[in-house]
């Protein structure tokens, strides 16, 4: 055995070997329990941050903790390839989205290996390759032939720097969440997914996974936005159009002072068409416009109104009710209208009180007289109360008030229940060349057609210019050119590509199947591993990918391609590494490169850290010092196995019993028996920390304490060869999935034949853990005031015996009143004194 640990030639060694021999190649045909373990899937940009490490070292454990618990285990790993940073390359640079992307692929392929990562390398894809985004064009045809892909023309989010169109998700603060570039409005037609057709299966069947964090749950509840109100028609005070208004509070319906309509709202032009208000009417759209949803319905951003110089008509009271627009209505929300209601709304209140507008109350506090109905207000109240200034539906309470003006809007045919959303459906298109082309053909005489299955994938043609503000497809007539699938006329092809989260909404499924070209899973395999049984990513993606992936795997269902109606049974979401109290980044200048600490001290190393610095929930603070120590950790287990061979050696006379033997604990000393139930004690604990509850910093910090303890062992003059060996093969077992290098290299070195990953993960001995004597604390009102030995095996009444008679006690309770005796066997006894 070599004297120093030497983790290059090591790690290099191993990683070499376990490629060639394909060493966690999922089992095709096992009866062994499935177990699908899943970090998401990195985008190629070049190199591993520790971000990567983080993510891939936890899902890492998991996968290989599983394997040597009995499961044929499925740890994939593949390339979310798409999307602009490719493209902006090749206009920076002149080189091809694909010449960089693959170069960048192969990078951080070698740099996953080099951190021992236990993939099944020969599922490996790239969301870029034809062979996958043919199905990804198919997966589009298939939600289009079942009415959940369509096409309208709509104001849509667009950066001017990056020349595309963002979903509303990818609008962060007002900017585009690639560039920060202010993002604006323009009116495009677009494709959709229409994933409101699953809003209420989506909101509901969270509660089908207690193994999400709340936090998430409640991201994507709030995000779906479910809620129950009425849709209450305003009547044209001049015209036979009326203007539809969704409101969730129509218990103020008397309240109503004005009504607001989105600047783009198709009303808004009709209404002062030829009208002295016309031109300030233009001036104010066109400046909306120029702004972002952000920026107009931000609680900070200032409300800005315009009157139009028209009336509608209150639907129950018929009072005329003048028509604004305003800045923070938008038309892809709700109706596009509103109504005011400022003496119940803080917004419309802040509104009323700028442009001088009637403020009537008809909510008062329960406790309030209704003397108080007409003082004016200073602040707009929202809470329940009683209903006044409301005709007949004076004195009800607000829940009363619901109902019954809900009742009497539907009666009238002025209203009807109905519940909202606050989701809206997934803009799709992108206008830009590196991502999946959208399957679709213009015909100038059929319309709109799709493309064959036979004729997947559209490929990516090769001749495009790349220039900033332009979509490159566009450039290429030999891609644009083509005839229509049905009619053989002249047709032109679609030049959008989509966005890439449609890429990333069924990788999980592919990989269950990833070398099928018949079709994109088959139903054995998708049946057989889905639903992933944990999945390991950011937090940040919460909303997008989590929401997307959940809706791709329950239209599938629906079509009769699979039957697990969620993606991911458990979630694990890893917190940020930080440096100096901030999230690790280029721009700050306090990143750390995973290469840099795997050069100096080894991919083993850096997992231990990465793992051991906090618990994978929360947020890491890098610590160099802390690297150091981890590294010193390895040593001194090298040391160990290195100083224990010796011991190991039956020619040393200190074997005592064959390990072979049933009856091989029963004569151990005092000494041996307290190592093992050491033994035996850390493996309950690490089994609970790795296999239970991911806190592999504990689980850590239990190994290092018994690493201690077994290097004192070794000194004992009556240490056991056997109690040693099975300590030390312990510890390289439960240390395996953390730091796979060392342990393998260790494992060979104590005289093993099979690799240690293979191995079974240690069982508890029962017996082991049992006491024959323990140590009780003595309290009297609660303070300590004595310790006593007594046998594992005292009952209670005689514990308390025991405890009465001891000095300590006597003194502590000579002359008072016993009032109880609080007895927790094995642990303490208080005595409780008047």
């Amino acid at each position: 055995m070599q004297e120093k640990y030497s983790f290059s030639d090591i790690e290099s060694k191993w990683q070499k070997k376990w490629v060639e021999n394909k060493a966690y190649k999922t089992e095709e045909n096992s009866s062994k329990p499935k177990y699908y373990a899943l970090a998401m899937f990195p985008y190629p940009s070049g190199d591993l941050h520790m971000g990567h490490v983080r993510n891939y070292s936890i899902a890492d454990v998991i996968a290989r903790y599983k394997r040597m618990t009995g499961h044929n285990v499925l740890h994939p790993i593949g390339w979310d390839a798409f999307g602009l940073p490719a493209e902006n390359a090749a206009i920076k640079h002149q080189t091809p989205p694909a010449d960089w992307t693959w170069k960048n692929i192969a990078n951080m392929r070698r740099q996953l290996q080099e951190m021992g990562i236990s993939y099944d390398w020969d599922r490996e894809m790239a969301t870029c390759h034809p062979g996958y985004y043919k199905w990804t064009q198919w997966l589009f045809l298939e939600f289009h032939k079942h009415g959940l892909v369509y096409k309208k023309k709509a104001a849509v989010n667009w950066c001017p720097s990056c020349a595309t169109v963002l979903a509303n998700e990818q609008v962060v603060d007002g900017g585009c969440e690639r560039c920060d570039t202010l993002v604006t409005k323009k009116s495009l037609e677009q494709w959709f997914f229409k994933i409101t057709d699953y809003a209420d299966v989506l909101l509901d069947d969270l509660d089908k996974l207690p193994g999400w964090p709340e936090k998430v749950k409640t991201m994507q509840r709030n995000w779906i936005g479910r809620s129950e109100g009425v849709e209450v028609q305003f009547a044209l005070e001049s015209r036979p159009e009326k203007i539809s208004v969704y409101t969730t509070r129509i218990d103020t319906l008397f309240g109503v002072s004005y009504v607001v309509l989105a600047p783009e709202h198709p009303l808004v032009l009709e209404l002062v068409s030829g009208t002295d208000y016309e031109a300030d009417v233009l001036a104010f759209i066109e400046k909306m416009n120029g702004l972002n949803e952000i920026a107009r319905t931000s609680t900070d951003a200032e409300k800005e109104g315009l009157f139009i110089g028209a009336y509608c008509l209150n639907p129950l009271s018929g009072k005329k009710v003048p028509i604004w627009i305003a800045n923070y209505v938008l038309l892809e929300y709700g109706t596009g209208a509103v109504m005011g209601v400022p003496a119940h709304d803080e917004r419309d209140f802040e509104f009323a009180t700028k442009y001088s507008l009637e403020i009537k109350t008809v909510i008062l506090p329960p406790e309030s007289s209704t003397e108080e109905k007409d003082l004016p207000l200073k602040a707009a109240y929202t809470g329940d109360g009683v209903m006044v200034n409301s005709d007949a539906f004076d004195g009800l309470s607000c829940d009363e008030g619901l109902e019954r003006i809900a009742d009497e809007a539907e009666r009238l045919g002025m209203g009807q229940r109905k519940v909202n959303f606050r989701l809206r459906d997934w803009l799709i298109s992108r206008q830009r060349y590196w991502g999946a082309p959208i399957p679709m053909i213009y015909c100038y005489s059929c319309g709109t057609v799709p493309v064959p299955e036979t004729q997947l994938p559209v490929m990516l043609p090769p001749d495009v210019v790349f220039k900033s503000g332009e979509n490159p497809l566009a450039t290429s007539s030999e891609f644009i050119e083509t005839t229509c699938p049905k009619c053989g006329g002249a047709a032109r092809r679609e030049t959008d590509t989509m966005d890439t989260f449609a890429c990333s909404s069924w990788y999980f499924l592919r990989y269950t199947d990833p070398r099928n070209t018949e079709e994109a899973f088959s139903k054995k395999a998708v049946n057989q591993w889905m639903n992933v049984d944990q999945y390991v990513g950011g937090v940040e993606h919460a909303i997008l990918h989590l929401l997307y992936a959940r809706f791709f795997t329950k239209g599938l269902k629906d079509f009769g391609y699979l039957e697990a109606d969620e993606p991911f049974q458990n979630l694990l979401t890893q917190g940020m590494v930080c440096m100096n109290g901030s999230k690790m980044s280029k721009s700050k200048g306090n990143v750390v490169s995973p290469g840099a600490i795997i050069g100096k001290y080894g991919a083993d190393t850096a997992r231990l850290f990465i793992l051991f610095a906090a618990p994978p929930e929360r947020d890491l603070e890098w610590s160099d010092q802390g690297v150091e120590g981890c590294y010193r950790f390895l040593n001194r287990i090298w040391r160990l196995v290195a100083q224990y061979e010796p011991l190991l050696r039956e020619d040393q006379g200190r074997a005592l019993v064959s390990t072979d033997s049933p009856d091989r604990w029963e004569n151990l000393d005092d000494v041996s028996k307290i190592m093992r139930r050491h033994t035996h004690l850390a493996i309950q604990r690490v089994t609970i920390d790795i296999g239970k509850r991911y806190n592999f910093n504990t689980a850590i910090s239990t190994i290092m304490e018994w690493v201690n303890a077994l290097y004192i062992y070794k000194e004992q003059p009556t240490a056991d060869a056997a109690v040693g060996r099975e300590a030390l093969e312990s510890i390289l077992i439960l240390l395996a999935p953390i730091a796979p290098h060392i342990t393998e290299e260790l494992w060979w070195e104590l005289g093993q034949s099979e690799s240690i990953h293979v191995q079974p993960w240690p069982e508890v001995d029962g017996a082991a853990l049992v006491q024959d004597e323990v140590t009780v604390i003595l309290q009297v009102n609660g303070k300590v005031r004595d310790r006593v030995q007594v046998s594992a095996e005292i009952s209670a009444a005689e514990l308390e015996t025991l405890v009465l008679a001891q000095p300590k006690v006597a003194e502590w309770t000579q002359g008072k009143n016993i009032v109880k005796i609080i007895t927790v066997p094995g642990k303490l006894v208080n005595i409780v004194v008047k």
